[in-house]
């Protein structure tokens, strides 16, 4: 280990980074430039009054071109989770508290359409690696245009800002036997685009019952219809399979952490059952923009979407059918009035789900007797405004709010005659005042408050059992921060800081009983404190030297989240950690590119102990983990760009347990993460002049 430190040391110290024939400029110049289109504001982020994180190429092209996990954990606050291969869990300042499997609490975007179903879960595993070209993170509530929630949002742009005609061909191997191939073709022109990706991925696992197979094949089309109207249309078909492991004790972890779930009692385990996802998705979705003048313009979009859902888990044996469909229309206006320019977004969210579950017995990966036979009807929609004043001296002001109501239907098939039930939910208009100020043209500060709104899903209100939860309630909170970011020392220095108070009232939590039936409660109130900064820092940034750039960057949240007031039956978890959140997490590294071609992307994380249940008793123990990826780029005649490149995630061969089961009975708490691993992979371009 010693030798590899002192040889990165020394590369560092030489000068800096490398030629690349792609587009891949400094990344703290890309997150000072790149124009944020979070909040409707379509503006440089350090213009942008709100904790916003921007993922792009730089960060997604440092680690394995498999997973965009490693690179949605360089920001700080947010926290990515693979508890088996391709099952991902998104935690945003603690939002994982409701997000045990998938993603919850978070409204996710992909381009203009939502990929969060009305049920409020998000299928995040149905994309592959390729189909990210860059991520906008929104920490905390984004009620005010995104709808009910208090865990944030996430916006994913697909299509690069660059055009161009011609084919990529990617393929990566790793170790478990991992493979991943990516195929895709651009056609047409700058105003006519075209573009045809297929991916597919398997790979064996770590642990015992983890292999996983994934095909995603997208069609997208960017049509520029005249000077006012552009239409984009986006499908894509997903099948994936995978097995999951289950939760291991801490003795059965300190044993064997390869190991699945094994059998307990008259229980049977993870391998005796089968236990895996069968996954199926199907979505198209069109928008058209349109401009009626220089002043006001609109941009429509509808989707329509289905999910066919396979579950043989340890305790049942799932089906579920999901069709659902909805759109969003939103009019901006501007108008310019003396020295204040004024932008006016208002607009409307719809979606209707017609969802069909069935459970079974699962008596050795069959199913066997009808367990639960239930229709859901959803319906949700919102109505929303903003208001956003850009004054003189440097100030912008924005004040949004939105109307949201949705309701459940449960209808019992099962039970003879049927029985229906429903409940519906309406928000306490939630709304988002910030104010910006621009203390030179590279640093500006901002303070904000936002109120969040985030009514139970359905997979929360419905046990594992099938009984409907009646008493769940909403949870509500409200959001106060304070950032800063910009550059310094002729912008080789970028920072990006914020500190929040945000306190949640009916912290919605899960519980897992002794026979492994899950169910939510609502868990008083909670006090969530935190500092969040990213800081890089150019050690060099000339084309024309043998080392063509060179950075530092590090990446840290502190979180002091504990329950205010939590009192279940005899147990009293007031004052108590929240489980699932480490205090400190940091991620740090180096990137240095040099002429000839050569790159090298070094990766450090560090995260504290996790709590894994409300009590406290039971935690994680805290993990380093070291990574890095060295790769050579090189352009042929400026139409063939190829490149090879080779890394290694988990040097040191840490053990340590990532996606924890939180407040699992009988302590099965943890998902064992791989040891050392390796990865290789090859890219080849050709661009059509």
């Amino acid at each position: 280990m010693k030798p590899i430190i002192q040889c990165l040391v020394i590369l560092l110290l030489a000068s800096s980074p490398c030629f690349s024939q792609q587009d891949e400029t400094d990344s703290s110049k890309t997150l000072e430039e790149v124009i944020i289109k979070a909040y409707e504001q379509n503006r440089k982020l350090i213009e942008v009054a709100a904790p916003v994180s921007f993922i792009g190429q730089t960060q997604l092209k440092r680690f394995s071109n498999t997973s965009i996990l490693p690179a949605v954990n360089i920001t700080p606050g947010v926290r990515m989770e693979e508890r088996s291969p391709g099952s991902y869990r998104l935690n945003i300042r603690g939002s994982s508290l409701r997000s045990p499997f998938g993603v919850r609490d978070v409204k996710i975007y992909l381009n203009e359409i939502p990929l969060t179903d009305p049920s409020g879960n998000t299928y995040l595993n149905q994309l592959s690696y390729y189909n990210f070209n860059s991520i906008e993170i929104i920490k905390g509530p984004a009620s005010s245009l995104y709808g009910a929630g208090t865990g944030g949002a996430v916006l994913i742009h697909t299509l690069p800002d660059t055009w161009y005609k011609g084919v990529n061909i990617d393929y990566t191997i790793g170790s478990f036997n991992n493979h991943n191939i990516n195929v895709n073709v651009k056609a047409g022109n700058d105003a006519h685009r075209n573009s045809i990706n297929y991916s597919h991925q398997n790979s064996d696992g770590y642990r015992v019952q983890t292999n996983m197979r994934k095909d995603v094949a997208t069609w997208e089309s960017l049509l520029k219809v005249s000077d006012k109207q552009s239409l984009h249309a986006y499908m894509s078909y997903s099948d994936f399979y995978y097995q999951t492991p289950g939760g291991l004790t801490l003795a059965q972890y300190n044993a064997n952490p390869r190991q699945a779930r094994p059998p307990a009692g008259t229980q049977p385990g993870a391998v005796q059952n089968k236990a895996a996802i069968y996954q199926k998705i199907f979505i198209a979705g069109f928008s058209n923009e349109y401009q009626f003048n220089e002043r006001w313009q609109n941009v429509t979009a509808v989707y329509g979407s289905y999910t066919d859902f396979t579950n043989p888990g340890i305790r049942v044996y799932e089906f579920r059918k999901e069709p659902h469909f909805g759109g969003r229309t939103v009019f901006t206006g501007k108008k310019q009035v003396g020295g204040t320019t004024i932008q006016l977004n208002a607009g409307i969210e719809a979606q209707k789900g017609f969802f069909n579950t069935k459970d079974f017995g699962n008596k050795a990966g069959v199913a066997d007797s009808l367990q639960l036979d239930n229709n859901t009807n959803l319906w949700q929609y919102m109505i929303f405004a903003q208001a956003d004043l850009k004054l003189p001296y440097g100030f912008i002001v924005t004040a949004g709010a939105s109307f949201n109501k949705s309701s459940v239907e449960f209808i019992n098939l099962l039970s003879r005659p049927s029985s229906t039930q429903k409940r519906s939910f309406e928000n306490k208009l939630p709304a988002h005042f910030a104010i910006l100020k621009k203390i030179s043209n590279n640093i500006s500060v901002y303070g904000s408050l936002a109120k969040g709104f985030s009514p139970p899903t359905v997979a929360e209100m419905l046990r594992s059992d099938g009984l409907f939860g009646t008493n769940l309630q909403p949870q509500d909170g409200t959001d106060y921060e304070l950032g800063i970011r910009g550059s310094l020392i002729r912008g080789k220095l970028y920072f990006d800081i914020n500190g929040f108070l945000f306190h949640l009232n009916n912290t919605i939590v899960q519980r897992i009983d002794s026979v492994g039936i899950f169910y939510y409660v609502n868990a008083g109130s909670t006090k969530q404190n935190g500092i969040e900064y990213y800081i890089s820092y150019e050690l060099a940034g000339h084309p024309e030297h043998f080392i063509t750039s060179a950075k530092i960057w590090l990446s840290h949240a502190l979180h002091d989240f504990h329950y205010k007031s939590f009192k279940q039956v005899n147990n009293d978890f007031s004052g108590k950690s929240l489980p699932g959140v480490p205090e400190h997490t940091i991620v740090s590294g180096f990137d240095i590119t040099c002429k000839p071609g050569l790159y090298l992307n070094f990766t450090y994380n560090y995260t504290d102990p996790i709590y894994l249940n409300d009590a406290n008793s039971d935690h994680a123990s805290s993990f380093n983990l070291i990574g890095a990826r060295l790769g050579y780029r090189k352009s042929f005649q400026k139409r063939i760009n190829l490149e090879i490149f080779t890394g290694a995630e988990n040097l040191t061969d840490t053990r340590y347990s990532l996606g924890n089961d939180i407040n699992a009975a009988a302590g099965r708490y943890y998902n064992a993460a791989p040891g050392r691993n390796y990865y290789a992979g090859l890219g080849l371009q050709w661009i059509k002049n």
